[in-house]
């Protein structure tokens, strides 16, 4: 074990933030309105009055952005925390189904799974986080080592008042990244490395956007409004709800 040095974290958000603002920009070109138009509610738009193609889009496209960063900022995060683990611990990605992270520390194997907040998943998801983590005990287990393996679901912000589950810890927030690092002050200190040049990308992320919300308005006006300029809302409906499948649009 050794202390994590700042400028280490630096040094890697520095080489790696731009993976996740370029999947950012990605995320939103390669937003199709078929794609969002089929998933999402038409009648709650005529519920909130939405009257304009721009109001529609803008709000389909906020939803899109809104669940895509969460993903790739999750993603991107699980990566920091392994980093930061091998720095501390030696830890690594792990190569068992299920498990994010290994690392030993006072003749323990902890096996990690990496969630963005507290509040990642339903009944059935945890089911199958429990029983990845049961399979992957038993492999390590069967290994011949007799190793005391713990299994631990570890949240990169947020709290959980209860942190032993039984068959697993969940560490969230403050606890998780002291957990992987030794570090207790560490949930705060990794806050400024992160907005490294960010206003910059984001600006590139804001020219993408409005191109995009441009195209997609188009789209829209084009198929669903009529040609005194109203949407057309029957039109709409039919085309996510109707039984017919749909013709694909930009």
């Amino acid at each position: 074990m050794r202390a994590l040095e700042t400028r280490d974290v630096e040094r890697y958000v520095q080489e790696h933030i731009g993976t996740f603002h370029q999947k950012r920009i990605q995320s939103i070109d390669d937003l199709r309105l078929t794609d969002v138009l089929s998933r999402k509610n038409p009648y709650l738009f005529k519920a909130k009055f939405l009257l304009t193609s721009g109001d529609i889009v803008r709000a389909l496209a906020d939803a899109h952005v809104s669940s895509s960063e969460e993903a790739i900022f999750g993603n991107w995060l699980e990566g920091l925390a392994i980093f930061i683990n091998g720095e501390v611990y030696g830890g690594k990605k792990s190569g068992i189904k299920g498990i994010d992270l290994e690392f030993e520390h006072q003749d323990k194997r902890y096996i990690v799974t990496i969630k963005s907040g507290p509040n990642w998943g339903n009944s059935g998801q945890v089911r199958k986080m429990i029983e990845d983590f049961a399979s992957a005990s038993r492999t390590l287990r069967t290994s011949g080592s007799g190793m005391n393996v713990v299994a631990v679901n570890g949240c990169c912000y947020g709290r959980d008042s209860r942190p032993d589950k039984g068959t697993y810890h969940k560490l969230c927030g403050q606890r998780f990244w002291e957990f992987i690092s030794a570090d207790v002050e560490l949930y705060t200190r990794i806050v400024e490395p992160l907005g490294l040049r960010a206003k910059e990308r984001n600006d590139d992320f804001q020219r993408a956007y409005a191109r995009r919300i441009n195209r997609l308005t188009e789209a829209f006006s084009r198929l669903f409004c009529t040609e005194a300029g109203d949407i057309d809302w029957h039109k709409l409906v039919q085309f996510n709800s109707g039984v017919d499948k749909p013709p694909k649009c930009d």
